[in-house]
C-alpha cells in the first residue's frame, strides 16, 4: 500500500503561478491564433474579456481567473502551440540580424558585393549594385533611406529564396 505523498502548497502555488503566466500569454495572442487553439468556452471568453480589461487592479484578478480555469484544461498542447510560435519568432529575428548584417557589410566593406555573390551567385548583381551606390549616397548626403530599406528588402528575398 504505497501512498503519494501530499503536494506541498508551495509547489502547488508554484503550479497555479505557471498556468496564470500560460494564460497571460494566451491573452497575448490574436483572434486567429486564439480560435486555433482547442479552448473550453469559458476560457476563450475569459481570455477576450481580459483584453478588453485596462484597469490594472481588474486586469490581475482576470487573469488570476484564467488561471483557475487552467487548472481544468490540460496546458502541454497549449505550451506546445505557445513554444511553436516562440521558435518560429526567433527564427525570424535571427533572419533579420543576418540580413542587417550583409547590408552593413554591402554599405561599408568594398568586397561586401563580391562575398556575398560568392555565397548567393543567383544575386541579380546589377540591381544589387544599383542599390549599395545609392544607398551610400544618401549616407552621405544625409538624405532619407529609401535606397537603405529597398536594398534591405532585397537581400532579404534573395536571403529567404536561398534558404528555402
Amino acid at each position: 500500500m504505497s501512498q503519494q505523498a501530499p503536494i506541498s502548497k508551495t509547489r502547488r502555488k508554484t503550479q497555479m503561478l505557471e498556468l496564470q503566466e500560460l494564460g497571460v500569454e494566451l491573452v497575448g495572442l490574436d483572434d486567429e491564433q486564439l480560435a486555433a487553439l482547442d479552448l473550453p468556452d469559458a476560457l476563450r471568453d475569459a481570455v477576450v474579456q481580459a483584453r478588453r480589461i485596462t484597469r490594472f487592479e481588474a486586469k490581475r484578478r482576470q487573469l488570476q481567473y484564467i488561471g483557475k480555469l487552467m487548472r481544468r484544461v490540460d496546458p502541454a498542447p497549449i505550451r506546445a502551440v505557445l513554444d511553436a510560435r516562440r521558435a518560429r519568432a526567433g527564427g525570424q529575428t535571427v533572419m533579420l540580424r543576418r540580413v542587417e548584417t550583409w547590408r552593413e557589410r554591402l554599405l561599408t566593406d568594398q568586397d561586401g558585393l563580391a562575398q556575398l555573390l560568392a555565397e548567393q551567385p543567383d544575386a541579380n548583381v546589377s540591381r544589387l549594385r544599383a542599390l549599395i551606390e545609392s544607398a551610400r549616397s544618401e549616407r552621405v548626403e544625409a538624405r532619407p533611406p529609401h535606397s537603405y530599406r529597398a536594398l534591405f528588402q532585397a537581400l532579404r528575398a534573395l536571403l529567404d529564396e536561398s534558404d528555402e
